[in-house]
């Protein structure tokens, strides 16, 4: 039987670990945290996850909580005037519904259900020397935690990271009490766009008192949202976050009018990184090499929601390279063919993100506007969000994008 160590346990790993684990490998999961610690601490992202994602988990029959998760069956673009009114407005049909789960109770549950299953949990915190001890042991090593020092072994590929500083401020708040959108009767998600000064999204989530709403800005840098990274108290996070709504989106702060709340002590997360793409194979002091996986090796801005679709897409790929390897030895060659099909996707992840980061270009706003006149057009910018690669047919390119409004616009 195949050892197999991944140290972290995030969406990537646990998925892969529980998808090894189910094919008969002998795996072992590193983690700084217990389960009961991820439940109990800090949200760590703002994950909504769709339909292409969400498959992953069903086929691995990990998809635990989908009855319960509000279903996200639409995606939405508001863009604010310079006097705060809404000049774009508008929603566009997702084909597969989306779900976004916090990872406190996604991670917590998963790891408890890997334990059960006679996995083995180590809960130890991870340094290079560390590992160069234990991979003697294992067949094969990931690496699927995103920060601290394992990082370092996984240098920055400059010619697929074009920024070197972080793009936006983070501020994140979940929330019970938010009120219903009066635009529609279904779940969206809803992305706010104020030029010049960030976005604010709007995320129809469950956490562990239930069915919630995720506030989420991102601000541009020394702008006016970038307010919260020495704030430190939960309470004064949210009344950042509603005023900032009040003053930029007074469509959104309308919902939080008659009171919204915390969903708990610890329902705050502020922030920032720069995006990245690192080279995929670490090596070890001794020789010994290890594989990054996810946010360790593409790490975007989440101004494009992808993250968890990244992690869930490695995971899926890495599995069934790993499946299809058989008893041969999991050399450089396997290590970077492996990462070269995940590549293979997120590259269209990573385009798109980065280019969200900029000003949007003549074109792009043509098309943003356009949506709020032709449905196929808002139907076809919200599927992106669960096939990126989509964009490259029509986003991009001003001449493509030209040519694809006057395939749908009614002719006279």
């Amino acid at each position: 039987m195949r050892r197999i160590l991944i140290v972290g346990a995030g969406q990537a790993g646990l998925q892969l670990a529980l998808g090894l684990q189910s094919n008969g490998y002998d795996v072992t999961v590193m983690t700084n945290r217990t389960a009961d610690e991820v439940r109990d601490g800090r949200v760590m992202s703002t994950q909504c996850m769709f339909d292409t994602a969400l498959q992953h988990e069903r086929d691995l029959g990990i998809n635990f909580w989908e009855d319960e998760t509000p279903r996200v069956e639409g995606l939405g673009v508001s863009v604010a005037g310079p006097d705060s009114s809404r000049v774009i407005d508008w929603v566009g049909v997702l084909d597969g519904y989306a779900q976004s789960v916090d990872q406190r109770l996604k991670m917590a549950g998963w790891l408890e259900t890997f334990a059960q299953r006679g996995g083995q949990v180590v809960v130890h915190g991870v340094a290079v020397s560390d590992l160069d001890y234990l991979a003697r042991t294992y067949d094969l090593v990931l690496v699927a935690a995103g920060k601290g020092e394992l990082v370092s072994m996984f240098g920055r590929d400059a010619s697929r990271s074009p920024y070197e500083a972080p793009q936006r401020a983070l501020a994140v708040s979940y929330v019970h009490g938010l009120g219903p959108r009066p635009e529609h009767d279904f779940k969206a998600v809803r992305c706010n766009l104020v030029p010049g000064v960030g976005e604010l999204f709007v995320i129809p989530s469950l956490t562990t008192s239930g069915p919630c709403d995720i506030l989420f800005w991102e601000g541009i840098p020394g702008g006016p949202l970038d307010v919260f990274d020495q704030v430190k108290d939960p309470s004064e996070h949210l009344r950042l976050t509603l005023e900032l709504m009040k003053t930029f989106t007074p469509w959104e702060y309308d919902r939080a009018r008659n009171g919204v709340e915390l969903t708990d002590a610890g329902a705050t997360l502020a922030g920032r990184y720069a995006p990245v793409v690192r080279n995929p194979i670490g090596e070890l002091p001794s020789g010994g090499l290890v594989l990054g996986v996810a946010d360790v090796v593409v790490a975007n801005d989440p101004i494009t929601g992808q993250g968890s679709n990244n992690a869930a897409r490695c995971a899926a790929v890495y599995l069934a390279a790993i499946l299809a390897h058989g008893d041969k030895p999991f050399d450089r060659d396997f290590l970077q063919a492996a990462f070269d099909r995940y590549w293979a996707d997120a590259q269209h992840v990573t385009k798109w993100t980065n280019a969200m980061l900029g000003p949007p270009p003549e074109h792009v706003l043509n098309l943003i506007g356009a949506a709020g006149q032709l449905p196929p057009v808002a139907h076809r910018f919200a599927n992106g969000f669960n096939n990126p690669a989509d964009f490259e047919h029509w986003f991009y390119d001003p001449e493509l994008a030209g040519a694809y409004l006057a395939s749908v616009t009614p002719q006279s």
